[in-house]
């Protein structure tokens, strides 16, 4: 298949890569600024543009991999002359029917559910992928394109699609962050992030065959009193830090309660 990649991103750099590796074909990339399309097609062919226009008229799929806030605006200028072409958004938080309202008559969600680095490379075998379209022939290739990339896919309504987001803000985001606060109490006595990794590795493969739930350990799962308030003196000079601390204490707590 022929497809045209709007954005030139993280998720858009693995994704074109992805697409080629399964045999298809990147004819065009778009970006907001001509370097980052350059830096894209360098890896995967076509043309480089930052200019909508200048996109070709048709391709299989028109691929787009843009911030969130930027997709409504975009669409309203890609559409345009286009509007018989399959569009597909990559997004978790937006519901499919930002097609309808800016003229596409054919479109859908392909949604490649991990964290992604533009330096670091992942295989999309693995990564689950949720797809959505507003009608059989397009939710066929919705299909073809994403099962030509993983051995995940499953189709999920646009109100699903969102719920899993959060969760997976809270799965990964999130606890992305705490890692950063772990290394930032460690970089200030003098500790290197590297020794929590055995303890983050252990965590991650125990929540492969236990509920998380069951996996939880640590001074707030038995509400040890004296211990938290402890720790939580310790983040005196980080108040947002200490409340953070808190409100996760206690909602650990209730969450062993109600289990």
């Amino acid at each position: 298949m022929k497809l045209v990649f709007i954005g030139a991103g993280r998720l858009a750099t693995q994704m074109a890569q992805a697409v080629c590796q399964a045999g298809n074909e990147v004819t065009a990339v778009y970006s907001r600024t001509m370097a980052s399309a350059e830096a894209l097609v360098s890896i995967v062919g076509g043309v480089a543009t930052d200019s909508i226009e200048a996109l070709p008229l048709h391709a299989d799929a028109f691929i787009i991999a843009v911030k969130d806030a930027v997709i409504s605006r975009l669409l309203q200028e890609l559409i345009l002359n286009r509007s018989q072409e399959a569009f597909f958004h990559t997004a978790g938080s937006i519901p499919m029917s930002v097609f309808s309202t800016a003229g596409a008559s054919r479109y859908g969600v392909i949604y490649p559910m991990q964290t992604f680095s533009k330096e670091r490379k992942v295989d999309f075998s693995h990564i689950p992928i949720f797809i959505e379209a507003n009608n059989a022939e397009t939710l066929t290739l919705a299909n073809a394109i994403a099962t030509s990339l993983s051995n995940k896919v499953t189709q999920l309504s646009s109100d699903d699609r969102r719920c899993l987001h959060l969760a997976a803000v809270f799965a990964c985001n999130f606890v992305n962050h705490c890692y950063a606060l772990s290394a930032q109490l460690l970089e200030a006595h003098g500790l290197s992030f590297d020794t929590m990794l055995p303890l983050i590795e252990e965590t991650a493969e125990k929540v492969k065959t236990m509920h998380p739930l069951d996996a939880q350990t640590g001074p707030a799962v038995r509400f040890d009193e004296q211990v938290i308030a402890a720790q939580s003196s310790l983040l005196a000079e980080w108040p947002m830090v200490r409340e953070v601390y808190d409100l996760l204490s206690k909602s650990i707590h209730a969450s062993t309660l109600k289990s």
